[in-house]
């Protein structure tokens, strides 16, 4: 029999199939099902650093409210809605999941800038929290920001909640970097012990009729998995630390690709959304027979089997890949 067991941040996980954050994992029902599906770990949704901020602007703001109208006001309290804010649900959220389920919970922060929001990390960890996934996702409009100055404050941040964590961290963020190598070694310097590869970027649309900006969320598909894949083969061994690839993971042959590459587990929430908890077996069932049919006896012997490190022609992951494609491209034209 194979065995599909692997680590990711320290963690002793069954297989290399992971829950990325998703409305899944806001209801402990589904979290279960999940679960008894197969999956080794789950990501919880994200807490925006906004919503942090948001919040805590408006507490104080009706804590203060009318406190200099009159002596009675000083022991004014806002009424209950006010004090039932989202970070405290998402810490109750991640307490009950802890409580209902075996396997790892990792929490999402989601946030890009120094601003008194990175205690929650600490508050995570004292919620249970296994891991702290930390997504970057920021899209610089300012002409003024300089890409250094960004990598910076990103660096920056992540050694800022290192400081005020002990369980593992890893970095989800987007491929758009300069040179993603060295800010990749960068990352793993200030701390991360892990990188999730990649964000995806929802991109709104226009309606021309109304004349408004639409929010636009589309499920990913197998084709996205060709970006990660790429970049978690080319750092792999290069960049000491562990990898999970994300977006574009559907077909178990999506999770072996992963795994050869060199990621120490494949993320997937599009194909569960899509088809169902219990699409988890599915997947996982196909990873096995595929281990047998190849002759592989674990995940450990697998990984990394394909990445630039190893195959024949390390150079097809770089330019000369881009360069085969265009010159035997043949259309048919009409």
């Amino acid at each position: 029999m194979v065995d599909l067991s692997t680590t990711y941040l320290g963690l002793n996980l069954r297989n290399p199939l992971v829950a990325s954050a998703s409305p899944l994992s806001k209801h402990v029902d589904s979290v279960k099902r999940m679960e008894d599906a197969g999956v080794s770990a789950v990501v919880m949704y994200s807490l925006f650093e906004e919503e942090i901020i948001h919040e805590s602007e408006e507490l104080n703001y009706h804590l203060e409210q009318g406190t200099e109208s009159f002596p009675e006001a000083l022991t004014y309290f806002p009424d209950l809605e006010y004090g039932n804010l989202a970070p405290e649900q998402y810490l109750e959220l991640l307490r009950k999941l802890k409580a209902s389920v075996g396997i790892p919970v990792i929490a999402s922060l989601n946030g890009s800038t120094l601003g008194g929001w990175e205690h929650y990390a600490k508050l995570m960890e004292q919620a249970g929290a296994d891991a702290l996934e930390l997504n970057l996702y920021f899209v610089p409009t300012d002409l003024r920001l300089q890409a250094q100055a960004l990598e910076s404050g990103y660096i920056d941040l992540v050694k800022t909640i290192r400081s005020q964590i002990k369980i593992p961290l890893a970095v989800k963020l987007g491929p758009n970097f300069s040179s993603l190598p060295n800010f990749a070694v960068n990352l793993a310097n200030a701390g991360a012990n892990g990188l999730v590869l990649f964000n995806r970027f929802y991109q709104p649309d226009l309606d021309i009729e109304t004349m408004e900006v639409l929010p636009n969320l589309e499920l990913s598909t197998s084709s996205e998995l060709r970006l990660p894949l790429r970049w978690i083969a080319i750092l792999y061994s290069r960049v000491k630390t562990d990898f999970a690839l994300t977006s574009g993971v559907h077909t178990p042959e999506d999770v072996v690709k992963a795994v050869m590459a060199g990621a120490n587990v494949a993320m997937t929430a599009s194909a569960l959304l899509h088809n169902g908890t219990d699409y988890a077996r599915i997947l996982l069932r196909g990873v096995s027979e595929w281990m047998d049919k190849y002759e592989y006896d674990s995940i450990g012997q697998m990984r990394g089997a394909l990445s630039q490190k190893n195959v024949q022609d390390p150079a097809a992951f770089e330019r000369v890949n881009y360069m085969k494609i265009l010159n035997t491209f043949n259309p048919r034209l009409p």
